[in-house]
């Protein structure tokens, strides 16, 4: 099999980011090429979890990888939601950036894998906060969605000047992985 090599991700700004993704009809050899290539680009990246919609295809496949669960996520639907938790979140699509953002603690979800078959499952911990991340990119939504009107403006301010202060990734914390 092909593989497409890293990909270009997306950052913050591009329309494919905002864009709601659309099923996807069949996981075909097309699909497992930009699922590979999906892989290695959040891998080189040190991310957790990668959407398509980041790497400018605005179809609903997302991978993750959270070091101990490996997931490729097709056309995803959260049936039910319990607890909630508010956590800093980081976006490959907009580097050195962290928001704190709540999200469900646990998560019950269906969706079709890599291989085409129907999944059903309850995700708790890092792996249900991945999977809410990389949902919402489907949905064209981004952290900075999560953020007051005031804090949002401020930080869009700081990104287009390119002096980013207060909650930011510290070349220290460069090693993190990402959402």
């Amino acid at each position: 099999m092909t593989v497409l090599g890293p990909l270009k991700i997306r950052l913050y700004g591009d329309p494919c980011l905002e864009t709601k993704s659309k099923p996807v009809k069949e996981v075909g050899p097309v699909e497992r090429m930009l699922i590979a290539a999906m892989f290695e680009t959040m891998v080189a990246s040190r991310g957790v979890g990668l959407a398509a919609p980041q790497v400018g295809i605005n179809e609903q496949i997302f991978v993750v990888d959270t070091g101990k669960e490996i997931l490729t996520v097709v056309n995803p639907r959260i049936i039910k939601t319990a607890g909630s938790e508010v956590m800093e979140e980081g976006c490959l699509s907009i580097p050195r950036v962290l928001v704190d953002v709540k999200r469900a603690k646990t998560v019950w979800v269906e969706f079709t894998d890599g291989e085409n078959r129907k999944v059903r499952g309850q995700l708790n911990g890092l792996l249900a906060k991945v999977f809410q991340h990389e949902y919402d990119h489907l949905q064209g939504k981004l952290i900075l969605d999560y953020l007051s009107l005031k804090d949002r403006s401020r930080i869009l301010a700081l990104m287009k000047k390119g002096a980013l202060t207060g909650k930011v990734l510290s070349d220290d914390d460069d090693n993190r992985r990402k959402i």
